[in-house]
């Protein structure tokens, strides 16, 4: 029973920490990278749809993405999408292509980034704080419905702490290693 609560509690700080690198990803660093626009939703014949199942998305230059849409009738609703982003970035399309030409980071751009990670890390915080808490109302149930002990209800949230700081940790070592990436260092 409790086993099985803190296995259940586990698989989801381990989802909660996937959801943080993937929020990170688009959290833009000095350099080009995919991840930036990939998750990016447009709004396509009518129905909102992630831009890497619309377009082939590369690097061709360490400051540039290059967009190839597989429809050449949605390169407008692309550009639309990434000018109302919150990447302040101008697509250049040529009707084929959709170029991404990404300034270089001045330190205050850099600043404002790092205060974007720390709000993602913060948000991974609260993920994995009410993954413990729903974890404990269980074990509370449990006990309630005498299928295990106080002590063993004391004992599993001891355990659900232990479980939850070390992936509140883990929270910490990704979102400081995203801040060095934005950082340059």
């Amino acid at each position: 029973m409790i086993n099985d609560a803190l296995q259940d509690a586990e698989d989801h700080m381990k989802g909660a920490i996937k959801a943080l690198d993937e929020s990170l990803n688009s959290v833009r660093t000095g350099r080009a990278n995919p991840a930036l626009v990939e998750k990016m939703v447009v709004e396509y014949y009518g129905q909102l749809t992630p831009l890497y199942q619309m377009a082939q998305i590369s690097v061709p230059e360490a400051m540039q993405l290059m967009i190839k849409p597989f429809d050449k009738g949605s390169i407008k609703a692309i550009e639309k999408a990434i000018q109302n982003s919150d990447l302040k970035l101008t697509p250049n399309s040529d009707g084929i292509v959709i170029r991404l030409s990404l300034p270089m980071l001045t330190t205050e751009r850099r600043r404002e980034m790092v205060k974007i990670v720390h709000q993602k890390v913060e948000d991974g915080k609260v993920s994995v704080r009410n993954i413990r808490r729903s974890a404990m109302d269980d074990l509370k149930e449990y006990e309630k419905e005498k299928l295990i002990s106080e002590d063993e209800r004391a004992d599993g949230e001891d355990k659900i702490q232990k479980l939850t700081d070390k992936y509140i940790a883990q929270v910490e070592q990704t979102g400081k290693r995203k801040e060095d990436e934005v950082m340059g260092n």
